[in-house]
């Protein structure tokens, strides 16, 4: 499994079309892919594997969310406000 998410990141370019979220408003699917990365760290670290797959949803949500998003996000992460599950 984890040679195929290799491959599927060295043939990354962009987020690709998810059907989860068809409409133009990509806000969701930017918050999604964002829960989804550190879920799959916490995840990865607490088998003790390695994390490589969650680059995959850190590639997605780095190419559709704006950078100031992420910017706060990360500080409600340290801060220990953040108001998602993860």
């Amino acid at each position: 499994m984890a040679e195929e998410v290799k491959e599927k990141l060295a043939r990354y370019k962009t987020a690709p079309f998810d059907s989860r979220f068809p409409n133009q408003n990509q806000t969701k699917n930017c918050w999604q892919n964002y829960l989804d990365f550190h879920r799959c760290q916490r995840a990865m670290e607490a088998k003790g594997s390695d994390p490589a797959p969650c680059q995959w949803y850190f590639r997605v949500y780095k190419s559709i969310c704006p950078i100031s998003w992420v910017t706060t996000w990360d500080e409600y992460r340290a801060e220990g406000t953040f108001p998602g599950k993860i």
